[in-house]
């Protein structure tokens, strides 16, 4: 471990892995548990994606300490053999129900061409870029869609109705990284929100409006209030489609239902998730390699102008923390630093 800035610490991946594990085991989680949510946190932090990185473990401590979430839940997957997955995870949180899952739904997408998996009863606290990358990895395009807790009004209103309500997407391509994009349907991520409040920086303009509808920059102020969707009317009924597709239709809680729930605990949110797993050679058929060249053809003509493809700055950060660590703000590591020696 070395200083990156008087703020910042430069942390190998495997020692910023074995702190998290080990602040994660302080909270009483199950062993199946500890590494599932560790491989997520590590990544958050490894792409320089603060919001989703070691603060995380904090998000996870609030949940925990809120006495909502099973620590030891086992998720249970159904399949019957069709192009549909469902897993319950308990009331547990969500990564070991998607690691559990994703084998299944990897062989009904490649079985049929496309397959859905509906993750419900879980607490959310992760990005969906790793789930999505996790899909791709299976030379599957993959599209995953989650509410979370009613933050963000819908255009036009200035009450929380929607979450922040992300999607995410991924495509495979040669090379070791795939095209993938992941964000929020609010103008701004929460957890950027939360990270502004922290620190005591203002938001920009935009984000949101406080508890009167009157607009403003301050985090304490919007979160007290109502956020914003991104793109007016358009990020709003994306976030409609999201609340549909990841909650009403697969039978689970809508971002109200969440929040109402949490019953201002300050847990994570409990809901559930929708991913959609795309087989390009069953759908493609016989025009699958033509349908490939395509694709690199339209990014090749993204790139040779200068612009940059969804991802390229994570994967490259993905890079730099490889060789390397991570970067990682040093108070905030103190505190799991902290956590971790009361494993010890």
């Amino acid at each position: 471990m070395n200083t990156a800035s008087s703020d910042t610490l430069r942390v190998p991946l495997d020692e910023l892995g074995e702190q998290i594990r080990a602040a994660l085991r302080s909270l009483g989680l199950g062993e199946a548990h500890v590494q599932a949510m560790a491989r997520v946190i590590v990544a958050g932090q490894r792409d320089a994606c603060q919001s989703h990185g070691i603060y995380r473990v904090l998000t996870c401590a609030r949940t925990v300490h809120a006495g909502k979430v099973d620590l030891q839940a086992e998720p249970v997957v159904e399949s019957d053999g069709s192009a549909v997955v469902r897993v319950d995870a308990r009331r547990a949180f969500s990564p070991l129900a998607f690691e559990r899952s994703l084998p299944v739904l990897a062989e009904a997408a490649h079985r049929h061409g496309v397959a859905a998996l509906a993750i419900r009863h879980c607490f959310h606290f992760s990005a969906l870029w790793p789930e999505i990358e996790a899909v791709v990895a299976h030379g599957l395009a993959a599209l995953a869609l989650t509410p979370s807790h009613a933050w963000v009004a819908p255009a036009g209103g200035h009450r929380p109705v929607f979450g922040t309500n992300p999607v995410a997407f991924g495509w495979p391509r040669p090379g070791p990284y795939p095209l993938v994009f992941d964000f929020a349907t609010s103008a701004i991520a929460r957890g950027d929100l939360e990270l502004h409040r922290r620190i005591g920086t203002p938001l920009p303009s935009g984000c949101g409006v406080d508890a009167d509808g009157h607009p403003s920059i301050d985090p304490v102020a919007i979160a007290g209030g109502a956020m914003h969707t991104f793109g007016g009317h358009k990020g709003s009924a994306l976030a409609m489609m999201v609340e549909l597709m990841g909650g009403a239709l697969i039978g689970d809680w809508t971002s109200r239902e969440s929040l109402d729930f949490d019953q201002g605990a300050g847990a994570a949110p409990c809901h559930g998730e929708l991913i959609l797993a795309f087989d390009p050679a069953r759908l493609g058929g016989a025009d699958a390699a033509d349908g490939a060249r395509r694709a690199e053809e339209m990014f090749g003509a993204i790139t040779a102008q200068g612009a940059r493809l969804p991802s390229q700055r994570r994967f490259e950060a993905r890079e730099r923390s490889l060789r390397e660590g991570a970067t990682v703000p040093s108070g905030l590591y103190r505190e799991i630093l902290a956590m971790a020696a009361a494993d010890a």
